[in-house]
């Protein structure tokens, strides 16, 4: 690891010599493994210099979106705990509504996905505040694919009714569906705009608690506005 470090520290590569007397390893040491680094794919050498290899980078860019990962939720279970709601972290990428964290509590319990969150985003607001971000041929596209079907007695009745909803939807505003996912619940998810990236965060509450459904979204919002530079990096997940 010393080694490996040691290298990282040099952009146009250093010769043995240089990394044994840096790390404080024998010489002998040094070049088994840095011969043994090599073989393995996390050095490579040219003219006898050593820079890292491809699987140095591939561990560290791993290293990294774990990092992003976990940043995403500590985030989210700062919201939940701050709002007393469950928060979830979603996006709309390569054509398909990705849930891509849940922060509840056993106090703050997230609503059950008891219908795949993908094939049901015309009925939960999650779904619904993703595609108010899309084009309207993208939203078409997501139709044809995922046609509007009844979950509850409360969900949209076809994809032109949606899409008219859809369209209505006002740029940066809260999309909140009731009882249209699961019977019994009401959510609300706030848009977030971060360059091509299609995003939300939302949150859902018991139907008998849904007079704190917008208080608890626009709170939401200032939150997200606040952290929003802290919650951009987790866009590349």
């Amino acid at each position: 690891m010393r080694l490996l470090e040691t290298v990282a520290t040099h952009a146009y590569g250093a010769p043995a010599k240089q990394l044994a007397r840096e790390t404080g390893l024998a010489l002998p040491t040094t070049y088994h493994l840095l011969r043994t680094l090599v073989h393995e794919g996390y050095l490579r050498r040219e003219k006898g210099l050593f820079f890292l290899g491809d699987a140095a980078e591939r561990l560290g860019r791993s290293g990294a979106r774990q990092k992003r990962r976990s940043t995403v939720a500590e985030t989210l279970a700062h919201w939940r705990d701050r709002i007393g709601v469950p928060v979830y972290y979603a996006m709309y990428r390569e054509g398909e509504i990705e849930v891509v964290h849940v922060s509840d509590s056993p106090q703050t319990p997230a609503v059950p996905e008891w219908a795949d969150f993908r094939e049901t985003g015309h009925a939960h607001a999650i779904g619904q505040c993703l595609l108010s971000q899309l084009d309207e041929d993208a939203r078409r596209d997501h139709l044809a694919r995922y046609p509007v079907q009844p979950v509850t007695p409360y969900t949209v009745r076809d994809n032109d009714a949606l899409l008219r909803r859809l369209a209505r939807t006002r740029r940066m505003e809260p999309v909140v569906e009731r009882q249209e996912y699961a019977v019994g619940t009401v959510c609300a998810a706030v848009p977030i705009t971060a360059g091509t990236t299609v995003a939300t965060v939302a949150i859902s509450l018991p139907v008998h608690q849904a007079d704190r459904l917008l208080p608890a979204a626009h709170r939401l919002q200032a939150e997200i506005g606040r952290n929003l530079g802290s919650l951009a990096f987790s866009i590349s997940i």
